[in-house]
């Protein structure tokens, strides 16, 4: 018998497949729980580990000028399981980075199913039994029902699972200021404002015609059969559906340009403006509120674009509307992804509030880490805020700003993007920015690790 207790992981998933791999990586037991086969999902088709149940693509695979690609480069230097299975079943996909599904899978299953140190078991946790001192939960965002309910009872949240209402996300410096201009309605200053914290992008009355024209004929993301019973997140309608009420409706609503006038140009009223909020704490990132939608992702990019201000608009996000069960994070969990409430349990992947296959791979490697060290006995070790890992861990456990507009929960899901970073400073253009952001989240990670850099960034 193993000197140390186990840790238990909930969930065979990417994020838990790595955190068991981690964990056992450390000298540290892990216990690997999978509800599949016993209890499938509506879009899992077999039994392996880490199945990918979408997109076979891990997206950019360069680590000089992608943040994607620089978090694949940080989780090869910190060993992980996920991105050796990849480049080992790679398929052609240009500078991005594809799988074989099933070779991939296959090999996560193998290398667990090999490893001493992880025991799986084929069964639904339902509730975690007090015995258990250390438990990551990495279910994703299909998250079995009787487990939601387990998770709400523990953070006393009145929902888990709900449609996702997700506005999409601009990067500041890709916002043209010669248009644009910073205000608050009525110049109000709130909790925490100055009295010009939005960004307002102004549009004629031909403009919002043409604007409400493109909404009502952009092509739609139909949704999925299971999401027909889920209902809608605070009441959330996406933009095109509020334009389908009424022309005036969102002139009304999220585009109401009451309050607001762009000083430089005393002479002009707006017809309407879309206005933008500051989502970050490091003020990279604004989010254009009300802008929910299910418009398809070229769709958005091809009409926000239209909007005055948004001519060269770069996104970090997309906006989107799907079933999702992920975390309050920011409120619900510390630093090392502990639930406040019930400090045993750690969280992982998907439901801490990141997105992507990769990203909830990275987040599960994290917190095997924490649960590592503390089993040892050890100090969990924060990664540095400047690298992929760090950057995407201080969004999800304290990045975010939290907005009071209606006492709705306004943390969404991210994939890792250059805004979640420190800014190196000002200087240098957004295209240099981005290898010199890497080179230092590279040379960052090596430092903390100890390790030489990888090819990548030499």
């Amino acid at each position: 018998m193993h000197p140390l207790p186990p840790v238990h992981v909930i969930g065979g998933g990417l994020a838990g497949s790595e955190a068991a791999w981690q964990l056992a990586r450390a000298g540290v037991p892990a216990v690997l729980h999978e509800m599949r086969p016993g209890r499938s999902t509506p879009v899992h088709k077999g039994e392996k580990l880490a199945e990918l149940v979408c997109s076979n693509s891990f997206r950019s695979d360069d680590a000089a000028a992608s943040a994607i690609g620089l978090l694949h480069a940080e989780m090869r230097l910190l060993g992980s399981l996920v991105m050796r299975a990849a480049d080992s079943h790679k398929v052609p996909a240009g500078t991005a980075l594809a799988v074989d599904r099933e070779g991939f899978a296959g090999a996560i299953t193998a290398a667990l199913q090999a490893e001493p140190l992880v025991e799986i078991r084929r069964e639904e946790i339902a509730d975690p039994p007090p015995e258990w001192d250390s438990v990551i939960v990495a279910t994703g965002p299909l998250t079995s029902p009787a487990l939601s309910q387990t998770i709400r009872a523990l953070t006393e949240e009145d929902a888990l699972a709900f449609f996702d209402a997700i506005a999409p996300i601009v990067h500041r410096d890709t916002i043209d200021f010669d248009v644009a201009w910073f205000q608050s309605r009525y110049d109000k200053t709130g909790p925490a404002g100055s009295g010009a914290d939005y960004v307002n992008c102004p549009l004629d009355r031909a403009q919002y015609e043409a604007f409400v024209d493109a909404l009502l004929a952009g092509e739609k993301v139909s949704f999925h059969d299971f999401e027909a019973v889920t209902p809608y997140f605070d009441g959330c309608l996406p933009i095109e559906v509020m334009a389908e009420r009424g022309r005036e409706t969102l002139r009304h609503g999220p585009m109401k340009p009451f309050g607001l006038r762009d000083p430089r140009r005393p002479g002009e009223k707006p017809y309407a403006v879309v206005q933008l909020r500051q989502d970050n704490r490091l003020g990279t990132l604004f989010n254009m509120v009300g802008f929910q939608t299910k418009l398809k992702h070229g769709e958005q990019v091809r009409i926000f674009r239209t909007i005055p201000g948004l001519a060269e608009a770069e996104f970090a996000r997309l906006g989107g509307l799907h079933r999702n069960s992920f975390l309050n994070s920011p409120k619900l969990l510390d630093g090392t992804l502990r639930l406040k409430a019930d400090p045993r349990l750690r969280f992982a992947g998907q439901i801490t509030g990141c997105e992507g296959y990769v990203e909830s791979a990275a987040i599960g490697l994290v917190a095997a880490r924490f649960a590592a060290a503390e089993r040892l006995g050890e100090a969990p070790r924060l990664l540095p805020a400047t690298t992929a890992h760090g950057a995407l861990l201080h969004h999800i456990t304290g990045g975010h700003i939290e907005t009071i507009d209606s006492g709705a929960r306004s943390f969404q899901p991210m994939n890792v993007n250059f805004g979640l970073f420190p800014p190196l400073g000002a200087g240098a253009g957004r295209a240099a920015n981005k290898p010199a952001l890497c080179a230092r989240a590279l040379a960052d990670l090596a430092a903390w690790t100890g390790a030489a850099l990888p090819h990548a960034a030499e």
